[in-house]
C-alpha cells in the first residue's frame, strides 16, 4: 500500500478497501511451527511453573472419567438395592463420599491450575514486552521510518496479552486431549460406534468455525494500519501535549468525527461478519446436537433392552456428552490456535529482524582521545525504497577539537548528516572516517558512547528531572554529583533550584505532584543531557530554538568553555549562534555549497552572506 493511498483512504477519499488476500489452509499448518517457539519461551518465562502446571493437568484430565465411573457403581448399587428392598448401605455411603472427595480434589486442582495460569501468563507476559523493548532498541533507526515495519511492530506489540491467551488455551487443548483419550477408552469398550456418531457430527461445525476465523484473521490483518490510526486519534484527543492546539483550533469536533467514521467503518465489516458467523453457527451446532440425541435414543434403547445397565447409561451418557464436548473445543480451539499461530507468525517474525549497523566480529576501538578527527568522502545518502537523495557527494573534514556550524535551509540535510556522524544511519555510497578508520569499523555503541547528540525534538520523559538528565547517560543514575555538575553546566540548575522537589520533581502532570516545564527550561535538560555523557564529540541540533536571546547567549558561552579541547557539531538558524563556530559548512539541496570561517564566508558574498544579511536586516 503506498502512502498516499493510505492517506487518501483515512481521510474518507476512498471508499472501497481492498481485502487481505485469505490465508489458506497450508499457510495455517504452516504457521503452527510457531508453537514449539512459544512452548519454548514459556519454558524460559518459567520452568518450575511449566512443569507443575503440565503434572497436575495430566492428573486433572483423568478426574472426568473417575467420577463418571464412581457415579455408574453408584447408580447400579442404588438400583441392586431398589429391587432388593434394601439391604447393606456401606459400600453405597463409601462410593459416594469417595465421588465427594474427588469433587473436591478436582476443585483444588482448578483452583491451583487457575493460579499458576495467572501467575505464569503475567509472567509470559511481562518477559515478552521486555524483549519487545530490547528488541525494538536494537532496530535500526530507518526501520521507525518505514510504515511496513510499524504494522509488524503494531501487531507483534498486540501480541504480547493475546499470546498469554493462546498459550492458556494450547495448555487447555493438552489437557482436553489427555481427558479425550480415558473418555473415549470407556466408550470404545461399551459402544466403539458411539466415536463415529461424534465424529460425523462434529466436523462440519469444525468447517464452519475455521472457515470464519481465516475471515477475521483477514480481517484484522487488513485493518492493522486504520486501528494504528485510531489509537493515534485517541491519543491526540485526550494527551496534555495537545491538548492547546485543540482547544485553540477547535479540533475537538474533527478528531472525534474522524475517529467515529474510521471506527464505524471497521465496526460495520466486523458486524457483517460476526452476523453470519452466528447465523451459521447456530446452524451447525444444531447438527452437533442432533447426532447427540440420536446416540442418546440408541443408548436408551439398549438399556430399555436389558442390553446394559442404568449405571451403564449413566457412564455412556456421560462420557459422551464430556467427549462431545471437550472434542468440540479441541476442534473449534484447534482453529483459533492455528489463527493464534497466524498472528504468533508477527511477534517471531518481529523478534527475528536482523539489524544492518552491528558490531563486526573483530571491533576496533574506538580512539579516546581523537587524534586526526572525522572526514566524510563523497557521502551519499538516500532512504530505503526511495530514489532521492537526501545527501549525495560530501566531502569535508572535521578536525578534533574544532566547532562546525551547518547551515542551510530546511530540507538541505543538515540533520540526516549528523545521524550518519553518529551512525544512526550508514551512507548509501561514500564512507566517514574517524582517524583514519571508516565507522563501520567501530562497535557502533562504543562510537555512540563518545557522542553527546540532543536533537531539536529531544524526547520531554516523564521522568523525575533527576532522570530527565541521567538519561545522557544512564549508568550515572545515582551518581548524583555528576548530575548536578551536568545542571550547572547547561544552566538547567536554575530551573531545578525552583522546583519543589529539586532533582526528584516529577516532570509529568500525568502523575501526582508533577509540573510541567516550559520549552526553553526543557532544552536546558535537554543540554545536560548532552554534558553529562562526558563524550569527545557533541551535536547539537537547534539547541535553544526556545530560548529567549539572553539564555542563548550565555548558554553558548559557556558551551564554548566548557568544550574546549572537544569537537563539536552545531545545527542553527540563529547567525548569533552560528558565527562563534571555528569553521561553518553551507548545505544546499543534499550537498556542500560553501564552507570556511564566518568572515571567509562573507568575503564570499555567497549563499551564507545571503542569508545573514537576510537575518541581520530583520534587527536593524
Amino acid at each position: 500500500m503506498t502512502k498516499s493511498t493510505f492517506i487518501s483512504r483515512l481521510l474518507g477519499l476512498k471508499s472501497n478497501k481492498p481485502k487481505e488476500d485469505l490465508p489458506t489452509m497450508q499457510e495455517r499448518l504452516d504457521a503452527l511451527r510457531n508453537l514449539p517457539k512459544l512452548l519454548k519461551l514459556i519454558w524460559e518465562t518459567s520452568r518450575w511453573m511449566t512443569i507443575t502446571g503440565m503434572i497436575l493437568r495430566l492428573i486433572t484430565a483423568a478426574v472426568p472419567l473417575t467420577q463418571l465411573y464412581i457415579g455408574k457403581l453408584i447408580i447400579d448399587k442404588i438400583v441392586v438395592l431398589y429391587n432388593a428392598g434394601g439391604g447393606d448401605m456401606n459400600y453405597l455411603w463409601q462410593l459416594i463420599v469417595l465421588e465427594l472427595l474427588v469433587v473436591l480434589f478436582s476443585d483444588l486442582l482448578g483452583r491451583i491450575l487457575s493460579l499458576l495460569n495467572s501467575l505464569l501468563g503475567d509472567l509470559f507476559s511481562q518477559v515478552t514486552s521486555i524483549r519487545l523493548i530490547k528488541k525494538s532498541a536494537e532496530m535500526d533507526l530507518e526501520f521507525f521510518e518505514d510504515a511496513d515495519f510499524y504494522d509488524k511492530i503494531e501487531r507483534a506489540r498486540r501480541q504480547t496479552n493475546g499470546r498469554v491467551r493462546l498459550m492458556n488455551q494450547m495448555m487447555q487443548q493438552i489437557q482436553d486431549s489427555i481427558t479425550i483419550a480415558f473418555l473415549a477408552t470407556g466408550l470404545i469398550v461399551f459402544n466403539p460406534w458411539l466415536i463415529l456418531v461424534l465424529i460425523v457430527t462434529i466436523i462440519p461445525g469444525f468447517i464452519g468455525e475455521n472457515h470464519f476465523n481465516r475471515h477475521t484473521y483477514s480481517l484484522m490483518m487488513s485493518w492493522t494500519p486504520e486501528r494504528r490510526m485510531l489509537d493515534y486519534l485517541r491519543y491526540t484527543g485526550v494527551n496534555d501535549r495537545y491538548a492547546k492546539e485543540v482547544k485553540i483550533f477547535g479540533l475537538s469536533d474533527y478528531i472525534s468525527d474522524r475517529y467515529e467514521k474510521l471506527s464505524m467503518d471497521y465496526y460495520n465489516e466486523n458486524r457483517s461478519l460476526s452476523t453470519r458467523r452466528a447465523i451459521w453457527g447456530t446452524f451447525l451446532a444444531a447438527i452437533s446436537s442432533a447426532g447427540y440425541y440420536i446416540a442418546y435414543a440408541l443408548i436408551a434403547i439398549q438399556t430399555v433392552n436389558g442390553i446394559i445397565t442404568i449405571g451403564d447409561l449413566t457412564f455412556l451418557t456421560g462420557s459422551f456428552s464430556r467427549v462431545r464436548s471437550r472434542l468440540t473445543s479441541i476442534l473449534f480451539r484447534f482453529t483459533t490456535i492455528a489463527d493464534g499461530a497466524l498472528y504468533l507468525k508477527d511477534l517471531f517474525e518481529f523478534f527475528e529482524i536482523e539489524p544492518r549497523i552491528v558490531a563486526q566480529a573483530n571491533a576496533k576501538p574506538v580512539p579516546r582521545p581523537i587524534q586526526q578527527g572525522i572526514v566524510f568522502e563523497n557521502v551519499g545518502f538516500k532512504y530505503p525504497n526511495t530514489n532521492k537523495w537526501v545527501l549525495r557527494h560530501v566531502s569535508f573534514e572535521l578536525p578534533p577539537g574544532e566547532k562546525m556550524a551547518l547551515v542551510g535551509e530546511n530540507g538541505a540535510g543538515k540533520t540526516t548528516l549528523v545521524k550518519l556522524l553518529a551512525r544512526l544511519y550508514d551512507p548509501s555510497e561514500g564512507r566517514i572516517l574517524l582517524d583514519g578508520v571508516d565507522l563501520k569499523e567501530y562497535d557502533p555503541k562504543e562510537l555512540r558512547k563518545e557522542i553527546g547528540i540532543i536533537f531539536q525534538d529531544f524526547v520531554q520523559y516523564h521522568f523525575t528531572a533527576r532522570e530527565n538528565i541521567a538519561v545522557g547517560r544512564i549508568t550515572a543514575l545515582e551518581d548524583q554529583p555528576r548530575i548536578e555538575d551536568a545542571a550547572w553546566k547547561s544552566l538547567a540548575h536554575t530551573v531545578i533550584e525552583k522546583l519543589d522537589d529539586g532533582y526528584e520533581q516529577m516532570l509529568s502532570r500525568r502523575f501526582d505532584n508533577g509540573t510541567n516545564l516550559s520549552g526553553g527550561q526543557w532544552q536546558k535538560i535537554a543540554l545536560a543531557r548532552a554534558y553529562i555523557r562526558d563524550a569527545q564529540l557533541l551535536i547539537l541540533d537547534e539547541p535553544t530554538a526556545a530560548l529567549d536571546a539572553r539564555s542563548e547567549h550565555e548558554v553558548f558561552q559557556r558551551f564554548t568553555e566548557l568544550t574546549r579541547g572537544k569537537s563539536a557539531v552545531l545545527i542553527s538558524h540563529r547567525f548569533s549562534t552560528v558565527r562563534m563556530a571555528d569553521r561553518i559548512l553551507v548545505l544546499e539541496n543534499g550537498g556542500v555549497l560553501e564552507l570556511g570561517t564566518h568572515e571567509e564566508l562573507l568575503d564570499l558574498d555567497g549563499r551564507y552572506a545571503e542569508l545573514f544579511n537576510l537575518q541581520a536586516e530583520g534587527y536593524r
